[in-house]
C-alpha cells in the first residue's frame, strides 16, 4: 500500500519521514517591483518633488501605478505653467531721444 504526499511534502528515501518543503510563490507579474530608475535632482523643488512622488509607484501593484504617473504628470504641468506665470525682465524700451522709426 503507498502513501499518498502532498505537494508540499517529501519522503526522505528510506526512512518513512516526511520533510515539509516550501512551495515556490507563484509569479505574480503585476505585484509590486522596484524599477530602480535613477532620479537626479533637476535643481527646482516642485520638479525635484513630483520626480521624487515616482518612487512610489515601486511599492504599488502596477495597476496602481497610472494614479502615481497621472499625479506627477500634473504636478509637473502645474510646475512648468507657473513658470509662465512668472514676471519675467522687462521688455526692452526705446531710448527716450531716439527718433520715430
Amino acid at each position: 500500500m503507498s502513501e499518498s504526499v502532498s505537494d508540499d511534502t517529501e519522503e526522505t528515501e528510506g526512512t518513512g519521514e516526511q520533510v515539509v518543503t516550501e512551495a515556490e510563490p507563484e509569479y505574480d507579474p503585476a505585484a509590486p517591483a522596484p524599477l530602480h530608475v535613477p532620479r537626479a535632482p533637476t535643481g527646482n523643488a516642485e520638479v525635484d518633488a513630483q520626480l521624487e512622488r515616482l518612487a512610489d509607484a515601486d511599492h504599488l501593484a502596477t495597476d496602481g501605478h497610472l494614479e502615481v504617473y497621472e499625479d506627477v504628470h500634473g504636478g509637473l504641468r502645474d510646475a512648468l505653467t507657473a513658470l509662465d506665470a512668472r514676471p519675467g525682465p522687462p521688455a526692452p524700451t526705446r531710448h527716450p531721444t531716439a527718433a520715430p522709426q
